[in-house]
């Protein structure tokens, strides 16, 4: 049976536990064959990001471009982008093509450790070039203060930011809302016609890295397999429940526990 291709524009981590390299494994996993347009070589540990070399604009660009000559791709999805510079080349590539797919922009501006992944200035070029044609944007919750300017301290103020978003840009927002860290780990799509909650148990004692990048290729791939977004979201909330759930561990110096993708 013919895989569906999701193309995933995002940095390499050489940990693997997140970016393209957390995108291929969800995307092989869910059924979808997984491409790779990268943005960033970063080296990092789950816990440390110790440097990040940004791709030139063009050969991303040139990556995008090829993969949608010579592939069906039927959806895709943005992890980190790092600069205005690449975020305009993704945007640019995406524009040119004749049938636009589902687009999950997931708007990386700062590591699971706290380290920005995001130049300030980019902040406007993903609101001016991406948001607004995207099928679902999926900010964690530091991601949803940012873009906000808003506190999100619990549930009630999570979905207020996310409608002010919403009436915004015009396209659904999924609110992740993990980092809460209630007795459950609830994410939220917001549309103008409403929320949608999605529940599962959370998993204490779990350092994660790169559940966001899980997250949202595995959303990719519900939308590259005819899903439509509720059922999308659904299928990768499970996947990134049990992912977390059966996670790998080291006792290393620098990483912390590793979320292991499945």
């Amino acid at each position: 049976m013919m895989r569906p291709v999701v193309l995933t524009i995002a940095g390499s981590d050489n940990s693997c536990g997140a970016g393209a390299q957390a995108d291929l494994k969800a995307i092989t996993a869910l059924g979808g064959y997984a491409q790779t347009a990268i943005t960033c070589v970063v080296a990092e540990v789950p816990g440390h990001v110790s440097a990040i070399q940004p791709v030139r604009p063009r050969i991303v660009a040139e990556q995008v471009r090829l993969s949608f000559e010579a592939f069906p791709v039927a959806a895709v999805k943005t992890g980190m982008l790092y600069s205005a510079a690449i975020i305009r080349a993704v945007a640019a590539e995406l524009e040119e093509l004749p049938m636009f797919p589902p687009l999950v922009v997931d708007p990386v501006m700062v590591a699971s450790s706290g380290e920005p992944l995001l130049q300030k200035s980019a902040i406007a070029a993903y609101q001016n070039l991406l948001f607004p044609r995207a099928a679902l944007v999926t900010p964690n919750l530091d991601e949803l203060r940012i873009l906000s300017g808003r506190p999100c301290r619990d549930l009630e103020e999570m979905k207020a930011a996310g409608l002010a978003l919403v009436r915004k840009f015009g396209v659904p927002f999924l609110l992740k809302g993990g980092h809460l860290k209630s007795r459950t780990a609830v994410d939220v799509i917001a549309t103008e016609a409403g929320f949608e909650e999605f529940r599962a148990g959370f998993i204490r004692g779990a350092d994660t890295h790169g559940t966001g990048c899980t997250f949202s290729a595995a959303i990719a791939t519900g939308l590259a397999q005819g899903l439509d977004l509720s059922d999308s979201v659904a299928r990768a909330k499970s996947y990134i429940t049990a992912a977390i759930a059966s996670r790998l561990r080291w006792n290393t110096t620098t990483a912390l526990n590793h979320s292991a993708e499945i």
